[in-house]
């Protein structure tokens, strides 16, 4: 899909609840100058509670839709452009990983990286009636695109990151169990 494109319901409205999209919808840029994935979902929520969670690094073992993200090496904090945090990770094999935020605006963009260089973002808009969350993959800013286009990351991670968007919706609108 190309940016602006959307996934529609089962019913072939496209509207969710309250007239809202709230199905997740990819953008898929695949050229060498901008190479990005991204998934969105509109969530019934403001924009300022949605950020209070993506930019704390405790919450995204919560909210991670992958089953990678294992736990935060930081107590509940609110990141800042600058800023470095360590997650405890596993695929396969347990590791950790440091990342530093190279992008941020409060309640509306956050985005991190670690040594390769890709970068993990989260884009808010407030909406009528909530707000839509974009997560992207970013790997324009790789210092090996070549290699995550080896290993297929660009096609496996929406998936997981559609999974990501729901988790957190269910945990901003208090639906987490």
């Amino acid at each position: 899909m190309t940016r602006g494109d959307h996934a529609h319901e089962p019913d072939g409205t496209g509207a969710g609840a309250h007239g809202h999209d709230h199905a997740a919808h990819e953008h898929d840029h695949r050229g060498p100058e901008d190479r990005c994935v991204a998934v969105s979902r509109i969530i019934d929520a403001p924009a300022a509670a949605i950020f209070a969670i993506v930019d704390d690094p405790s919450m995204h073992p919560v909210i991670d839709g992958s089953g990678s993200v294992r736990a935060s090496q930081l107590s509940s904090c609110h990141l800042r452009l600058g800023d470095k945090f360590r997650m405890d990770m596993k695929l396969g094999v347990p590791y950790g990983i440091s990342n530093v935020v190279v992008e941020h605006e409060p309640d509306r963009l956050i985005a991190w990286r670690h040594i390769g260089g890709h970068r993990w973002r989260y884009r808010l808009a407030p909406i009528d009636g909530g707000t839509e969350v974009t997560e992207e993959f970013d790997w324009s800013t790789s210092r090996v695109p070549w290699f995550i286009e080896l290993t297929g990351s660009p096609r496996k991670h929406p998936a997981a990151m559609r999974r990501t968007l729901d988790r957190l919706a269910d945990v901003v609108t208090g639906r987490a169990g």
